[in-house]
């Protein structure tokens, strides 16, 4: 006899967790992006997914976005095996399970309904802990060990946030781990006012507070701040194993700087 799938009730923002969690699985092209634990969650929830829409240019830059952020935390434990790794907006991401080495405390964060739908498919241990908590509530902070290297990711978050929060957030990230790194992915101000009108954020009411164009005035919240890296969807490696289509779609698009970064990666040292 299977096991009962599980009901999913999620506000408009917590929903677009769904979102991603089809763009890893069912909407990811096929051996391109693996993830059998991703796969396992899918299985047991009682879901419409098709009632997303999601089309193929978000689907393609969700699975590129996740690929590249497992990327960035694979480059920081290659470098600090024993750090510590922040999770903020997890939803029901399994980032854990396919770039853990073993050895680093990782803390997996989301609201309180979401950090509730994920502990009917993971556990704590003794190196992984998920926190219910709004990412803006930094009292949050309180429940990381400090004294090791952090490195924060946080995937199709903060354009949901304000920029008085994101600004909030990042100050309190440099002060409580100095040194610390963060990517997170950004829209361009012209995509965050219009992004409202794609079907898939119709579908879920979530909206869109926060773009930024230049990622080098978050350089000017504080001494310290430095960018990285800015990485568009369009150097990744992936898109040369699609169809002819998708590539004569990106390589198109990527012809003009405005869509290249209508949305990409942004890569901070916060010391």
């Amino acid at each position: 006899m299977s096991e009962p799938k599980e009901k999913i009730t999620l506000t408009a923002e917590q929903e677009t967790l769904m979102i991603t969690l089809y763009c890893k699985t069912l909407g990811a092209p096929k051996g391109v992006f693996p993830d059998e634990e991703a796969w396992k969650v899918v299985e047991r929830i009682d879901y419409d997914f098709k009632r997303l829409k999601v089309k193929p240019g978000t689907r393609l830059t969700i699975f590129i976005r996740a690929k590249r952020l497992d990327d960035y935390v694979r480059g920081f434990l290659a470098q600090y095996p024993d750090g510590i790794i922040l999770h903020l907006g997890c939803g029901l991401d399994t980032r854990f399970f396919r770039v853990d080495n073993g050895r680093a405390a990782w803390f997996d964060l989301d609201l309180p309904d979401a950090i509730e739908l994920r502990r009917k498919f993971f556990a704590d241990t003794e190196r992984y802990r998920m926190i219910a908590s709004s990412v803006t509530d930094l009292r949050w902070l309180e429940q990381i060990p400090r004294g090791r290297p952090v490195f924060i990711a946080a995937e199709g978050l903060l354009m949901y946030l304000t920029e008085e929060q994101v600004k909030a957030l990042l100050l309190r990230l440099r002060e409580a781990f100095p040194g610390c790194e963060i990517a997170f992915d950004a829209f361009s101000t012209l995509t965050a006012r219009n992004i409202h009108r794609a079907d898939v954020l119709k579908t879920t009411g979530a909206t869109v507070h926060w773009g930024i164009d230049d990622p080098k005035e978050i350089e000017t919240w504080a001494p310290g701040i430095r960018l990285k890296e800015e990485w568009t969807f369009f150097q990744s490696e992936d898109i040369q194993k699609l169809n002819l289509g998708v590539r004569l779609m990106f390589g198109l698009a990527g012809l003009f700087p405005a869509a290249a970064k209508a949305h990409r990666i942004l890569h901070y040292s916060l010391s």
